[in-house]
Formats: C-alpha cells, sequence, structure tokens
C-alpha cells in the first residue's frame, strides 16, 4: 500500500501548481481516470460483445419459440449458441470487476492511520473544507449539511444523483423498447426490472466510504456514463436492453 500512496502523492506534487490544497483530491480523479483508460479496451471488447449478442436476436428468439416450455433446455440451447458464436453473455462484468482492487486500495489507503509504520500523512489533506480521510457523518457533526465539509458532499451528491437519472431514464427506454429482452439471457428477466435503480445505490456507497474513496466511486461512475454513451451510440434501444 506503500508504494500506492507514493503513487498519489507523486501525483499531487505534479498537480499542486494547478489545485494547490486540493491537489490530493485531484490526483485521485486523475488516478482514477488513469484506471479506467486501462480498462477501458476491456469495455470495448465488451460493446462488441454486446453488438454479437444482438445480432443473434433472431436465432435466440427462434429458441425461446422451441424451448420456450422448458427454461432448462432453453438456458442449454443459448449457452450453446453463444459458445458457438464465441460471444460471451457476461463480458460486460469485467471492466468492473477489474476496478475493485484500485478502489478498495483507494479505501483502505485513507482510512488507516498509520502506513509502513508511518503516519499516514494523506488524512490531512483536503478537498476545500472536507478531510480526504473523513466521511459524510464527520462533516455532518462538524457544521451541519451545509458546512463545508457538508457543501462538498452535496456537491457529490448532486452528481450522482445527475448521473444515476440520466442511468435510470436511458435503461427504462432501453428496456421498454425490448419488452422480451429479458428473455434472451434465461434469468435476466428480474435482473433487468432492478437495473434501472443500481446506479441510487453509488449515493450510499458515497455516504458510508472515506471522502477518497467517494472522489473515486463518483468519478468511475460518471466516466461509466459517458463511456457507455459513446460506446453504443450506434446501437438500437431495444439491442442495449440487456447490455451488461
Amino acid at each position: 500500500m506503500s508504494v500506492f500512496a507514493d503513487l498519489v502523492e507523486r501525483l499531487a506534487d505534479l498537480l499542486q501548481p494547478l489545485f494547490a490544497a486540493s491537489a490530493t483530491a485531484a490526483a485521485i480523479v486523475v488516478f482514477t481516470a488513469l484506471v479506467r483508460l486501462a480498462v477501458h479496451p476491456l469495455s470495448r471488447a465488451a460493446a462488441r460483445g454486446q453488438k454479437a449478442r444482438a445480432r443473434l436476436a433472431p436465432q435466440l428468439a427462434e429458441l425461446r419459440e422451441k424451448h420456450g416450455r422448458d427454461r432448462e433446455r432453453l438456458q442449454k440451447a443459448t449457452m450453446e449458441l453463444y459458445a458457438q458464436q464465441k460471444v460471451s453473455p457476461f463480458s460486460g462484468c469485467l471492466p468492473s470487476l477489474l476496478q475493485l482492487p484500485a478502489f478498495f486500495l483507494m479505501y483502505h489507503l485513507f482510512s488507516n492511520a498509520r502506513i509502513g509504520g508511518e503516519p499516514n500523512g494523506l488524512l490531512d489533506h483536503t478537498l476545500s473544507a472536507a478531510p480526504l480521510g473523513g466521511r459524510w457523518t464527520d462533516a455532518l457533526s462538524d457544521g451541519g449539511v451545509f458546512g463545508g465539509a457538508g457543501l462538498v458532499y452535496l456537491v457529490l451528491f448532486a452528481v450522482v444523483a445527475a448521473v444515476a437519472t440520466f442511468n435510470y431514464v436511458r435503461t427504462k427506454r432501453q428496456t421498454a423498447a425490448a419488452p422480451a429482452a429479458g428473455e434472451q439471457v434465461p434469468g435476466m428477466g428480474p435482473m433487468l426490472k432492478v437495473m434501472p435503480l443500481l446506479s441510487f445505490a453509488t449515493l450510499i456507497t458515497v455516504a458510508v466510504v472515506p471522502l477518497a474513496a467517494a472522489l473515486y466511486v463518483v468519478t468511475s461512475t460518471t466516466w461509466s456514463a459517458v463511456e457507455r454513451v459513446l460506446l453504443y451510440r450506434d446501437m438500437p434501444a431495444g439491442a442495449l436492453a440487456t447490455a451488461p
């Protein structure tokens, strides 16, 4: 973790002339962007996989008509079709999974008082009046919702709510455009009903993790929303309904 701390500190030193006391917070945003750039090729591969699955829609419809009453047989035939066409129905999960180690590193880095046996100096850094190692509850007890630190969290909540609303509206439209999309992958139907609400869960994450980790989450979530619009801009709405 000390190596990770050194990386954040070096980025902060580079950004110091531009962001002054908030250089470490800016370094976290830049670090998040670098992580997302690193996994972007996998996101592009996931988009290509989704487009390939969209091309299989006629064959999937035939399988549903043929095996509609036998869910087990339908699932097996669907997976066989994906294997034959070398398409993975769950390829979109990999970019998200690969980001988890970076998030947990950020979480632990700003949760520990000592790193490598030395005091963790990063905990003294702030974004405006909010300590990067603090949480929303700390902000509430030190100035309240509209205090200096509280306002920082209000801005983050506003960004997350805007991105979540955008994702919610977009996903609902896509699902409405393809009401049978959930049947393309057996068991996907219930997931599609919950999926539009998942983005709002990020609000809870931002509220309970250290501010540094919250910055990582907000930056990554915003990146994901923009990335999906760009990668899937040439696909019909209905074909996007089961995008991972």
